[in-house]
């Protein structure tokens, strides 16, 4: 990608429904009219042989359970070249389900010789909150060291203030900034906290919106559309 090219980024967690028709059918629909380089999947679900129903995009999977029949994960796809992918898991488990969660970051190249860094994020839950923040410490020395452009999105499981207020934090420190979504009434909320976001560095950002798609998963996708 050159300087002032255009970009979407697409993000959804999709309670594990990738397999199914329905879900495939209304992933299609929103590539269709919220065109996207940049596919974001948290709780996901691949099959054992790696079915992936989008032949043409280029795909990173970062697992947090595999069983012999399916893999489940964040997946970070794309229709531009990846050059590194780096699958972490979370240094803690989560109390109720006793899993780790998963993060991909993904590099992608640039004509500056820099690359555009990608962070796909499903934050752990059911810990206690300095446990959530540690977590997000895992991250930040990644986002310290980067050069260049960078986003960072998906579901952050930032249900009370204490939580949000760590993300904030964190984002302050490595430079962040929120794309403040058109329609947040449709971010998966809970007790009043939307959980799902989409960061950025160093980028333009010319729209984002979240998306209605209730009949599908119990989180909506969320979209943003970036100028380098």
């Amino acid at each position: 990608m050159t300087p002032g090219a255009e970009f979407g980024v697409l993000c959804w967690n999709t309670q594990k429904l990738t397999q199914t028709l329905k879900f495939q059918l209304a992933l299609s629909r929103l590539l269709e009219e919220f065109p996207s380089l940049f596919l974001l999947l948290q709780e996901a679900k691949l099959a054992s042989n790696n079915d992936w129903h989008l032949p043409h995009w280029s795909y990173a999977v970062a697992p947090n359970i595999q069983t012999n029949r399916s893999t489940y994960g964040v997946i970070t796809a794309s229709q531009y070249a990846f050059t590194e992918a780096h699958p972490l898991l979370s240094r803690h488990r989560e109390g109720m389900f006793a899993t780790h969660k998963s993060y991909m970051l993904s590099y992608h190249p640039l004509s500056d010789e820099q690359s555009l860094l990608i962070v796909n994020v499903h934050a752990i839950n059911f810990v206690r909150t300095n446990h959530f923040l540690r977590e997000l410490e895992l991250l930040k020395a990644e986002l310290l060291h980067h050069e260049g452009p960078l986003i960072v999105a998906g579901d952050f499981n930032v249900w009370n203030r204490q939580r949000r207020l760590h993300l904030l934090r964190f984002c302050r420190s490595v430079g962040l900034r929120q794309a403040n979504m058109f329609d947040a009434q449709h971010i998966k909320t809970y007790r009043q906290n939307p959980l799902d976001f989409i960061f950025y560095r160093d980028l333009g950002l010319k729209k984002a919106t979240a998306i209605d798609t209730t009949t599908v998963s119990d989180h909506n996708p969320i979209y943003a559309r970036f100028v380098l």
